[in-house]
């Protein structure tokens, strides 16, 4: 795959905004620190704000800092702290604890909407210091929302979060999430997602893969956090109605990921290599590609086309690292093809 385009580093900083209590830092901890969701209840409220960089897939380079939603923490960042905090953000995560008492979504003045109107003194901020950062809303803990009226309780927020969005009304995005299953990584994967320079180079060398495995999908993973990276399929996959299936992946995958150190005694991010199952009407194999990748394809069964599938994912690291190779002046690009 020859490719003239370039891969480019690419710093964001993130910051995840919201009221004491909301959330933010257990997903931070299940999505980047590998933590499970039953044990995210230990852990303490944010002082002030805590930051941490998170590389993703080697060019991506995160600065996420957590800011602790206390009044008091909040009014510091709105006044004295203003243009160190929403000075040259990239991204804007703003979680909001769907059965809290300040989030209310019916537009009526008081004590009930000091959420939303604190989130709209930030967009403003923003709009001051940053104003084409990106803006994501999270309406976190939907699990205590009974099934029948999520999507109803969902409607509602995201009206108020819109009415309060100012001049970035047209782009926010807007996701309801729970610690306890796939909806946390289908947020926090299309955030991710959006942020990805040389997208585009990735996929195509993607294409190439699915053109010789036959593969009617093929999956991206990112190796530490298990977000998926990207996609693609053939007309047959494109087609597969389960639309939730790469969240539900990521979770699954991530939790067997974890689950490998209780046995292997290690504290890696990476404790297995390759992982097949074959089936009568199908193989699917889950294997590191590069150093910060793993990849996931379905493609047709037997044990001939397993054999000829890993040889090729094999091939397809030296592929992929033609992709580095074109990037000039990048000290820590994507390591494409320096997996083990």
């Amino acid at each position: 795959m020859e490719t003239s385009k370039k891969v480019k580093q690419e710093k964001k900083k993130v910051l995840l905004m919201g009221k004491s209590g909301a959330g933010k830092s257990s997903m931070r901890s299940i999505i980047f620190s590998n933590h499970v969701a039953k044990d995210v209840r230990r852990l303490g409220a944010t002082i002030d704000v805590d930051k941490k960089r998170v590389k993703f897939l080697g060019n991506l380079l995160l600065d996420i800092w957590d800011c602790g939603g206390q009044d008091a923490f909040t009014e510091s960042y709105l006044t004295t702290q203003k243009s160190y905090v929403f000075g040259d953000v990239g991204v804007l995560i703003y979680v909001f604890d769907v059965e809290s008492s300040d989030f209310s979504a019916h537009g009526t003045q008081g004590s009930s909407d000091r959420d939303l109107e604190t989130f709209a003194l930030i967009i403003s901020a923003l709009s001051e210091y940053s104003p084409r950062a990106r803006i994501f809303t999270l309406v976190h803990k939907m699990d205590l929302v009974a099934s029948e009226y999520r999507d109803a309780v969902l409607d509602s927020k995201s009206a108020a979060i819109l009415a309060q969005s100012g001049k970035f009304r047209p782009t926010v995005g807007i996701y309801a999430t729970s610690i306890w299953d796939e909806t946390l990584y289908k947020a926090w994967g299309g955030i991710v997602n959006s942020l990805i320079p040389n997208l585009d180079v990735v996929e195509d060398g993607l294409r190439d893969l699915q053109r010789v495995t036959e593969a009617e999908e093929i999956v991206l993973f990112e190796q530490n956090t298990f977000l998926t990276v990207t996609r693609v399929g053939s007309e047959v996959g494109n087609d597969n109605p389960n639309r939730d299936r790469y969240e539900r992946l990521s979770n699954i995958i991530k939790t067997f990921k974890n689950s490998l150190s209780s046995y292997t005694e290690s504290n890696s991010s990476h404790q297995f290599d390759c992982f097949t199952i074959k089936t009568r009407i199908f193989n699917l194999i889950i294997n590191r590609l590069t150093y910060n990748t793993y990849v996931l394809i379905v493609f047709p069964p037997g044990e001939a086309e397993l054999q000829c599938a890993k040889l090729n994912i094999l091939s397809a690291k030296d592929e992929f690292a033609r992709i580095e190779s074109v990037a000039e002046g990048v000290d820590d690009g994507l390591r494409l093809g320096r997996g083990r």
